[in-house]
Parts: C-alpha cells; sequence; structure tokens
C-alpha cells in the first residue's frame, strides 16, 4: 500500500473509533461514573503519548525551539477557536451530564458542536502521518493512543447528545463525517510535510502536541471529573502507563 495511502487508511481508523464510541453510547446506558472513569482513562493515554511520542521526537528531529514555538503555537490557535466555539454552543461538546445544549435552546449549537468534534480529532490525526514521514510507517504507540482515546470522546459527548434531543442521524453522521475527515488530515499531514526540514516536521508535530494538550484541559479533563470518586486519579495513571508500554514494547524496550 502507498505511504499516502496508509497515512489515510490509519487516520480514519483511529477516527473510526469515534463512531464505535458513539454506537456503544447510543445502545446502552453507560453509567456517569464508568463515562468518567473510561474518559480519565483515555486523557492518561494522550498525556503519555505527548510526552513520549510527540514533544520528545520533536525535539529530537528538529532541536528545541521549533518544538517551544509550535507546542505554544498550537496551544494559542487550539484555545482560541475552542473559545470562539463555546460562544455558540460547543463549550459542553464532551459532557455526558447534559449540559449540552438541544439546537432549540441554543440554536446553530448543533453545528458548533460538529465542528468543535472535528477541532479536536484534527490535530491526532495530524501526527499519525507525520509518523509515517519520521519513522517511516505509523507509531504503534501513536495510533493506540488515539484510537483508545477517541472511544470515550465518541462516548461522552454522545451521550450528551442524546440527552440534548439529538437525533441518531446527527449523531452518527457527525463522528462518520469526523472519520473520514481524520483520514484526510492525516493524509494532509503526510503529503504537505513529506521532504521537508526536521525543523518544519518538529514545528508541525509540536503545534499538534500543543492543541491536544489545551483539548485535553478544556474538554476531556472536566469530563473526567464530572462525577468525581476516589479512583478517578488511578485510573488516569493507568492510562498513562498502558501507553507508556506501548511505547516501550513497539519501541523494542
Amino acid at each position: 500500500m502507498p505511504m499516502w495511502a496508509q497515512a489515510m487508511f490509519w487516520g480514519t481508523l483511529a477516527g473510526g473509533a469515534l463512531v464505535l464510541g458513539a454506537w456503544l453510547s447510543w445502545k446502552w446506558t453507560i453509567p456517569a461514573k464508568l463515562v468518567s472513569s473510561i474518559m480519565a482513562f483515555g486523557a492518561g493515554v494522550l498525556i503519555s503519548a505527548l510526552a513520549f511520542e510527540l514533544v520528545d521526537e520533536a525535539v529530537q528531529g528538529g532541536g528545541l525551539w521549533p518544538t517551544v514555538a509550535g507546542f505554544l503555537a498550537g496551544a494559542v490557535v487550539y484555545v482560541s477557536a475552542n473559545a470562539l466555539l463555546a460562544r455558540s454552543g460547543a463549550k459542553h461538546r464532551k459532557r455526558s451530564g447534559g449540559k449540552q445544549p438541544s439546537e432549540k435552546d441554543s440554536p446553530g449549537s448543533g453545528t458548533a458542536i460538529a465542528v468543535g468534534a472535528l477541532l479536536d480529532g484534527i490535530p491526532e490525526s495530524v501526527v499519525l502521518g507525520l509518523g509515517l514521514i519520521t519513522a517511516g510507517s505509523v507509531s504503534p504507540a501513536m495510533l493506540a493512543a488515539v484510537f483508545i482515546s477517541n472511544v470515550p470522546e465518541g462516548l461522552s459527548s454522545t451521550a450528551g447528545m442524546k440527552k440534548a434531543g439529538r437525533s441518531a442521524g446527527y449523531v452518527f453522521g457527525v463522528w462518520g463525517g469526523i472519520a473520514l475527515l481524520c483520514g484526510g488530515a492525516s493524509l494532509l499531514g503526510f503529503i504537505a510535510l513529506d521532504n521537508a526540514p526536521g525543523e518544519a516536521v518538529a514545528f508541525i508535530t509540536a503545534v499538534a502536541a500543543g492543541g491536544i494538550l489545551a483539548m485535553l484541559a478544556d474538554t476531556m479533563i472536566p469530563e473526567a471529573f464530572e462525577e468525581h470518586h476516589n479512583l478517578t486519579g488511578l485510573v488516569a495513571a493507568v492510562g498513562f502507563l498502558s501507553a507508556f508500554t506501548i511505547h516501550h514494547v513497539g519501541a523494542g524496550g
């Protein structure tokens, strides 16, 4: 399979985890504490992937200052875009506890939620395409981290969509469309930076990393603590260690 096709395939597969999470949430009513625990696990997984798969490798491949600049740029861009979407009703797009507004309560919020969900997924997908440039193959640890974290994202957000009265057509149309666009984002990351200097690849990788960390703080971590219980921190730690272990096994120990 050509490299560009691999980039699109892996990005779509990782994005498809959102559809899987949505289906689980639509089919069954999942207890709020379990939703929060799953989200905490996903947050721990992504934090580990940021540290060992993105930021560290960006520094090694392109140097400290391109990585620092890219990380800050990614965080600023994400936070700015997220603030705009929050004003349109997408602030609680990953919340499962009935905080999402209905279209009747907040006209246009459905579109804002869809755009916000896409905003959350793009950075993760881009780095999958970049991994094919830097390593010649998709990183098993990064793929696992994105897939594992996307399941609770789709699950939690869909629970909130159900409570807000969104239709099945809307819910699965959003997640199915985002899965396809995630594949496109991964392809774009590969095509745009193929044969680019190491500094440029490091900068864009760090942009994605900064956006992912900002997304975690703004959307996933609040949901992880929505139904707080004594094991929340432990579950996040297990998620971190799971991704860390996959990273080291994939790297040959």
